[in-house]
């Protein structure tokens, strides 16, 4: 069975013959490994062969491995984030991928603010009817956008969208489209395309379609690591 090492960079190919299938340069692609519930042995061994960035679910969990670690890469948090957690995310994290209010992004620009910086990130899309997914409901999304675009240390770079899984592939392309067409929907509305020029799409079962259909980010895990082990381990 191949190791770590051989997966990321079958999935690495992966990412640039779907790029290059859609008549896209493969570097306007970024991979994310995302490492929730796997231990920092794996993660090293990830980080060695050349992962850049690392997502993960839990905050104290991604705040515990950025711990042992370091910020040899960039540290992405890709749950739901909760208010009262900012604060311990707000010093390093390089993309928060799921702001759903502005409750939310009010926070985040509190705390990036004490410590000086400015906080990347994106507008989580609530485009299907699970009522375990989080989001923002798409007819919201420009009114959001445009709240966070007057917040001084938070910087709005894009969407983002997880559909319902599937075995089928295709099945997440309606989403990944409609994603696309929010985007369009901001331009029209004055946002500038810098803060709406990333898609952050696509997980180990879809993200050769995502691509296709205009991902910047992809968040890989189960295809680099293997099945998901027990929370915390």
């Amino acid at each position: 069975m191949p190791g770590i090492a051989d997966r990321l960079r079958m999935v690495q190919e992966r990412i640039a013959r779907a790029a290059e299938r859609a008549g896209r340069d493969p570097g306007t692609v970024r991979l994310v490994a995302v490492s929730k519930t796997k231990p920092v042995a794996e993660i090293r061994e990830a980080v060695a062969a050349g992962a850049a960035a690392l997502g993960e679910n839990y905050v104290q969990e991604l705040v515990r491995k950025r711990s042992e670690i370091g910020d040899e890469v960039e540290w992405h948090f890709i749950g739901h984030l909760q208010t009262n957690k900012v604060k311990l995310l707000a010093p390093f994290c390089a993309l928060v991928h799921g702001v759903d209010s502005l409750k939310l992004a009010g926070e985040i620009n509190r705390r990036a603010g004490e410590c000086g910086r400015r906080q990347p990130v994106l507008i989580e899309a609530k485009l299907s009817q699970e009522e375990t997914k989080f989001g923002v409901e798409a007819a919201e999304v420009t009114d959001l956008a445009r709240a966070i675009g007057d917040l001084p240390n938070v910087e709005l770079r894009g969407l983002m969208v997880m559909p319902p899984f599937a075995e089928d592939p295709e099945a997440s392309r309606p989403y990944f489209v409609q994603l696309r067409q929010l985007q369009q929907r901001l331009l029209e509305a004055g946002i500038p395309p810098e803060r709406c020029g990333e898609f952050s799409m696509g997980m180990t079962a879809d993200y050769e379609v995502a691509i296709a259909e205009g991902a910047t980010i992809v968040r890989v895990g189960t295809a680099i690591f293997g099945p998901r082990h027990a929370a915390g381990a």
